[in-house]
């Protein structure tokens, strides 16, 4: 009976896993879609360009918070 419970914990966790793995991926594919259609979207070199930079600035930003982290 002990076994039986064991499975379906591990069971219970690669469902866990799958569901929130789809929910990070749709998340960043709806971001990623929104920034597209609204960041320069005459313009999709400078788009991508701006998106690095906004990236980067977040990292530098927060580093020290991340950096306390650890």
């Amino acid at each position: 009976m002990y076994k039986k419970f064991q499975k379906m914990g591990y069971f219970r966790h690669i469902i866990f896993a799958l569901i929130a793995g789809f929910a990070i991926v749709a998340f960043w594919r709806g971001v990623w879609g929104l920034l597209d259609i609204y960041l320069l979207p005459a313009n999709a070199a400078l788009s991508m360009w701006v998106s690095v930079a906004i990236g980067v600035i977040i990292l530098i930003v927060t580093h020290d918070v991340v950096k306390g982290l650890t």
